[in-house]
């Protein structure tokens, strides 16, 4: 099939590049000159595990395409993709700006069938106003306009495109319908299902999906504040909840909350909605509170362990992405930490493996970045792990406990084994589990 998407951001990359390689013709369109031709020179501007390859097999076999010319795409193509930035407003709602603007561009380029996609993450409703622009300067035998949310993962967001658990698909129309399937079937061989539905039922269950799943993360954390208070340990209390079937034991790690493009603005913008419609979803209100102090918790244990005396400290830090196996930064908890730490006048020495480049355009040279995550330690007083990247699981104690100039973790992970800790004889606070304290005799923990 012939596909247009109109954007190339995080989900249009992804998108365009799987669809490419299931045999699509697909071109991308971004008026963003520097980005295109970037991405013509196979440059691709987001880190996601197994995508270069991808992207290089197929822009090299000519079935992925860049251009500005979103005229040329359209015409060329059956299927259009808005995979369009909707960024929250400062009320906390979506700004559709980028989509409508799109729209009316493509009712005036628009002269046979079309159907256009909305991959975006979207209010309830933005399909029907995508529609009612379009239909302003077309007839409606033109185009049908369809909802197809994402559910990407970043970190394996390839995977999850080749092999989704489900496609969402919204229409009401039944000539929409078979060219979506058509589309999709080649992604469901296996017999995951694709669950066509009305459009506002798939805008919704996007929103529905990330803020039920931004709030078993938020109450986790919650869970895990009290485990500390009564000296419970959240691990063992997160092995107990999720070995039940009604449960599940994904999205019960305890944390410094969430971060990322998604659950942030989605649970934002999906209380907007409600309360737009005046219905107080306090559930999802609480969730954004909840995971506003979370991000704090960190910063709070170190203050505490140095008397609220960070002046002048040097603190290691070990990641900076949201989330491991991406660069990206949005809403990441490590950032509100490390401005937490800055202002209490003490000194951060960074690490990621690849989400430095984005930090440091925020943050220029009021922290040292570093080459290597054991550079990071160097004469620190302590070291903190904002994300679990692989290469931080198992490293060397013995070099950083002589890097550092005392052997304190403060882990916003709960990366490391209690026990292991205790051994090696670091003073240890994790999240939501006893503390080992090296200050006391060896096997105590507190």
């Amino acid at each position: 099939m012939n596909i247009a998407v109109v954007g190339t951001g995080y989900v249009g990359l992804v998108t365009g590049t799987c669809f490419a390689e299931t045999g699509n013709n697909v071109i991308c369109v971004d008026n963003n000159e520097k980005k295109v031709e970037s991405l013509k020179n196979g440059k691709i501007p987001i880190f996601e595990p197994g995508l270069d390859l991808l992207f290089d097999r197929n822009t090299k076999e000519g079935r992925l395409r860049f251009t500005t010319n979103l005229a040329e795409a359209v015409n060329q193509s059956q299927i259009i993709f808005l995979a369009l930035p909707t960024p929250p407003g400062e009320d906390g709602s979506a700004d559709l700006s980028y989509i409508m603007g799109v729209a009316r561009d493509l009712s005036g380029i628009i002269k046979e069938y079309k159907v256009i996609v909305d991959k975006s993450t979207v209010p309830v409703g933005t399909a029907e106003k995508v529609a009612a622009i379009i239909a302003e300067k077309l007839s409606t035998d033109l185009f049908d306009v369809v909802s197809n949310p994402e559910f990407l993962r970043e970190g394996v967001a390839v995977e999850d495109f080749l092999k989704p658990d489900r496609v969402v698909i919204g229409t009401d129309s039944e000539r929409a319908r078979k060219v979506m399937r058509l589309l999709y079937e080649p992604f469901v061989r296996q017999g995951n299902p694709i669950y066509f539905m009305d459009e506002r039922s798939a805008e919704m269950t996007k929103y529905a999906a990330n803020s039920y799943l931004a709030a078993r993360i938020s109450f986790m954390n919650e869970i895990a504040n009290l485990c500390e208070k009564v000296g419970a340990n959240v691990d063992q209390v997160r092995i107990g909840m999720g070995s039940d079937t009604r449960i599940g034991k994904r999205f019960l790690f305890p944390g410094i909350g969430y971060g990322g493009s998604c659950f942030p603005k989605d649970v934002q913008a999906l209380a907007k909605t409600a309360s737009e419609y005046d219905y107080d979803f306090k559930i999802l209100n609480s969730v954004m509170h909840v995971n506003d102090l979370q991000k704090s918790v960190l910063t709070e244990k170190i203050r505490d362990y140095f008397q609220d005396e960070l002046e002048g400290r040097t603190v290691g830090v070990w990641g900076l992405a949201f989330k491991p196996n991406t660069d990206d930064i949005r809403e990441a908890p490590a950032l509100v930490i490390i401005d937490e730490l800055l202002a209490a006048g003490a000194k951060v020495r960074a690490f990621d493996p690849e989400a430095m480049g984005h930090v440091k355009s925020i943050y220029g040279d009021r922290i040292h970045f570093c080459d290597s995550m054991y550079e990071a330690t160097e004469g620190a007083d302590c070291l903190a792990i904002m994300t679990e990247w692989s290469e931080f699981r198992t490293p060397d104690f013995d070099r950083i406990g002589q890097l550092l100039t005392e052997k304190v973790i403060f882990d916003g992970r709960n990366v490391y084994d209690l026990e292991y800790m205790k051994e090696l004889g670091f003073h240890y606070l994790s999240i939501g589990r006893p503390q080992v304290n090296s200050n006391k005799p060896a096997g105590d923990l507190v």
